[in-house]
């Protein structure tokens, strides 16, 4: 069963700054970033579980995938996937939290 994968605003608002930031170095390589993202995110529906726990919370439904540099963390809910947000590998994910739904 496929899940419905739906990104939350903050997540949308975490991958336009990431583009805007690349751009400013090269707007071929920033397409290239959001597009592995989006393509991530897509891959989710049919595989929900292929990415890892994350570690600082250790919630087997909240979990993210590693793309270039970034973590994509996302939630597993009852039939869709919330992406919450997209962090940089060296970024704390203190506030994070209060991003995920309440199931």
């Amino acid at each position: 069963m496929d899940f419905r994968v739906i990104w939350s605003p903050e997540a949308i608002e975490d991958l336009d700054s990431i583009a805007a930031y690349i751009e400013r170095d090269s707007i071929r390589y920033a397409g290239a970033v959001v597009d592995r993202i989006l393509e991530r995110g897509r891959a989710l529906e049919s595989f929900p579980r292929s990415g890892r726990v994350v570690p600082e919370i250790g919630d087997p439904n909240i979990r993210e995938c590693i793309v270039y540099s970034y973590r994509m963390i996302y939630q597993i809910q009852s039939h869709e996937i919330l992406i919450v947000a997209i962090a940089h590998g060296n970024q704390l994910l203190e506030g994070f939290e209060d991003r995920l739904k309440d199931e």
